[in-house]
């Protein structure tokens, strides 16, 4: 009789911590996904515009993702590192997707050239504005910045 009773508390227990470990991988999953959509969105915008025929101007990407992973809205960050040197050396756009109200986060890394810019600037997955901007300037510098 005692172990009918051990094993009535252990189950839900056990169960529960079991569902808890594949719901938290699958939100990683998704943000896996995310993350590496609006990274390579960042970067063809990037090296859309990195091209001496392409004149100054500005560009609006709506990157089409979900707004909402499993009924929690997700936000990104990213941090531009200072290249080295100077000339081609590369910069590395780190870009951070969290899950709102979990702990899931998720990182990426994106190469840009020596003569990109980021705006600090936060992604909102629930807004209705959701875009990536990217603007060329006249002295050949790509500025890049989340909006809406």
């Amino acid at each position: 009789m005692p172990v009918l009773i051990l094993q009535i508390f252990l189950f839900p227990i056990f169960a529960n911590a079991l569902m808890n470990t594949w719901v938290n991988s699958r939100q990683t999953l998704a943000l896996q996904d995310v993350a590496g959509q609006l990274g390579s969105a960042v970067q063809q915008l990037y090296f859309s515009l990195n091209h001496a025929s392409i004149p100054s101007g500005t560009v609006t990407y709506s990157p089409g993702l979900p707004p909402f992973i499993e009924s929690s809205y997700y936000t990104g960050h990213a941090t531009l590192s200072s290249n080295t040197g100077t000339g081609s050396n590369p910069s590395f756009l780190q870009l951070t997707v969290t899950l709102v109200g979990t702990s899931n986060s998720v990182t990426t890394t994106v190469i840009m050239g020596s003569n990109a810019l980021w705006q600090q600037s936060t992604f909102m997955s629930n807004s209705t504005n959701a875009c990536i901007t990217a603007q060329k300037l006249a002295n050949g510098t790509i500025l890049l910045y989340f909006g809406g």
